[in-house]
Order: structure tokens, then sequence, then C-alpha cells
């Protein structure tokens, strides 16, 4: 998917994205810096939260990445593009283009995420803590996108013969 064909609402919502989680990150560390007790609170709170309250999501947020991963993944396999992580890791000259194509198709995924996680801290936690809104919405939308979408890719290219007209 190219980010200029990509649709304006998609474009503002993976910009929305990029702001937001510059602002957790620099309101995480404002508020309660980084120390071996920050980063054993926020593993311990993580760890806790699938037992909890809202714990739908932990099943529901990656089941939408996998969906979103699965699309792209055979949307890949039809262009005849190399797999999505190992283009990311491997191919400076398209590393820039194919990360932005992973945000724009999982910003809604992050933004509905950051937004469960927000209401889980303030129910269950009586507070906030942006840097583990924002690692929780990484683990369950980013990261099953980004380790699914080259498996995919590859196991539908034995399924489905790249277009013609296929744009590298």
């Amino acid at each position: 998917m190219n980010s200029q064909a990509a649709p304006r609402g998609a474009r503002i919502m993976a910009w929305l994205v990029v702001v937001l989680v510059a602002v957790l990150v620099v309101l995480g560390f404002a508020w309660y810096g980084f120390s071996a007790e920050v980063h054993q609170r926020i593993w311990r709170d993580i760890a806790e939260r699938p037992g909890g309250p809202m714990s739908f999501r932990f099943l529901l947020q990656p089941a939408m990445a996998v969906v979103a991963a699965i699309h792209d993944g055979v949307q890949d396999a039809r262009t005849g593009r190399s797999p999505y992580f190992w283009t990311v890791l491997s191919n400076p000259s398209e590393r820039a283009g194919r990360l932005r194509e992973g945000l724009l198709a999982t910003a809604r995924l992050v933004l509905i995420g950051l937004g469960m996680d927000v209401l889980y801290q303030w129910r269950v936690l009586d507070t906030f803590y942006p840097g583990e809104a924002l690692l929780v919405a990484l683990l369950l939308a980013v990261l099953p996108y980004l380790l699914l979408r080259g498996p995919v890719s590859r196991i539908a290219r034995r399924f489905v013969h790249p277009s013609s007209g296929s744009a590298r």
C-alpha cells in the first residue's frame, strides 16, 4: 500500500498515533522516570492484566492484528513483494515505506488499544501510567502484526499468483 494512495483518514490516524506515542513517552518519563522500580511495576502490572477486568482485549487486539496481517500479507503475495519484516530489517531503501504501511495498517488498532488501556488503568489501577498504556498497545497490536505479515505472505505465495501489474 502506498502512503500516497492511503485514504486521508488513515493518514491522519497514523499521524495521531505518532504524536500520541511521542506524548506518552515524554509524559511517562516526566511523571515517573525510568528506574528499576518503575521497570518492575510495568511488567508486574502487565502480567496481572490478562486475568483482570477487560481481559477480552488480550484476545481482541491480537485477533484484529492477525486480520490486518493476513490482509496485508496476501496483498504482498499478490503484488510479488518481499516479506514485510525481512524487508524492514534488511532493505534500507524500502524500510521507510514499509514501516509507513505498517503504521497505516495498525494505527486504528493502536488507538483502540490505548483507549482500552486508559480505561483499564482508570478503573482498576486508579491512576494513569502513559508508558504502560503505550507498551500494552504495542505488544497487543503491533507485535502480532509485525511477526505474522511476512509468514502470511510466504504462505499466500503458494496459493496466490502475483498480478501482472504489480508495483514493487
